[in-house]
Parts: structure tokens; sequence; C-alpha cells
């Protein structure tokens, strides 16, 4: 009996470690003029470069075509710890990219989104997808069309910098904008 306790004792102790604070589902930006994210069922569809089940491929010949984007503006955002709000300093900086990316309709931008080391495989890739989608919904309340926009997360798989210190953790929080 005692042997049961102690399992089930290290079971809620495990969970309640795993656990986090952050509410993945709550939206950090409000669009009063929300619209569809979805663009067309087919969108890369006609590029010449998708496989037999529907899939774009990836031209790695054509990217940075438009070099890192707006000339003196940079292209990462950078987020607090298990956090996917945008802070204010980057304001300036999503309106730069904004009006870059609408200057050309055919301009495209790929926003990824990244976490630290710290937390699950998918855990992560939710929080850098959900860093990915506020920029991209920054950028369309700005007036970015969703078609010139895409949102993708790597987690964790794709640090900017090595090692488990805050400063190398922080570096890795991030959203960055790639022109395709």
């Amino acid at each position: 009996m005692m042997k049961r306790i102690t399992i089930a004792l290290t079971v809620a102790a495990l969970m309640a470690g795993c656990s986090s604070g952050v509410k993945l589902d709550d939206v950090p930006v409000e669009d009063k003029n929300a619209t569809s994210t979805m663009g067309g069922a087919n969108n890369g569809a006609n590029s010449g470069n998708t496989s037999q089940s529907g899939v774009a491929g990836v031209d790695l010949g054509q990217s940075g075509r438009d070099g890192a984007g707006p000339v003196g503006v940079a292209r990462v955002v950078y987020f607090d710890y298990d956090s996917y709000v945008i802070k204010p300093e980057f304001q300036s900086m999503i309106e730069a990219h904004s009006r870059f990316i609408k200057a050309a309709p055919n301009r495209k931008v790929m926003i990824e989104g990244h976490t630290d080391d710290r937390g699950g495989r998918e855990y992560n890739l939710a929080l850098g997808q959900k860093r990915a989608e506020a920029v991209r919904r920054s950028l369309g309340l700005l007036g970015v069309p969703d078609s010139q926009v895409e949102a993708v997360s790597f987690g964790k798989e794709k640090p900017a910098a090595q090692g488990t210190t805050e400063d190398a953790r922080a570096q890795n929080r991030r959203a960055e904008l790639s022109y395709r």
C-alpha cells in the first residue's frame, strides 16, 4: 500500500513540475477586424516545386532574395521567458517591416518562432508558433495581407546561441523575419 502511495505522489510531483503557467491559447494581440488566416488551400501548389502530397518544397536558392528586409532595420523580435507577448520596444521595427512588405505585393516573409532550451519539445514548438503568430498578427493589424506572411515554429531546434546561461537563453527566445 505504501509503495502505491509513493508512486502516486511521485507521478503527481512530476506532472506539477512539468506544467507551465503560460496559457498558450490566450491571444496577446487583439484584432478587431479579424479575418481568416487561412490562405487558399493551394498556396504554393502552382509553384512548380510541390511534391505528390501537395506540400511545397523549399527552394534554398531563393532564400534571402530581398536581403534581410528594410535597410538598417533589425529582423528579430525577442521575448521574455515563457511568453509570446511582443514588447513595446519592437513595435517600430514591426511597423518598418510592414511598410517594406506592403510596398511589394509579391514580397513574402516567413516568421520563424524559436524558444530557449527549457521545456519539452511539443511545448516549445507550440510556444514558438505562438511567438511567430503574434508577430504575424501585428503585421496583419498594420495592413500586411495574410497571403504575404507565413508563421512557422522551430521550437528549441535552431538556437541562435549555444549554452545555458541566461544571456544565451534570452538570445534564443525570438521570432525572426526571413524574406523569400
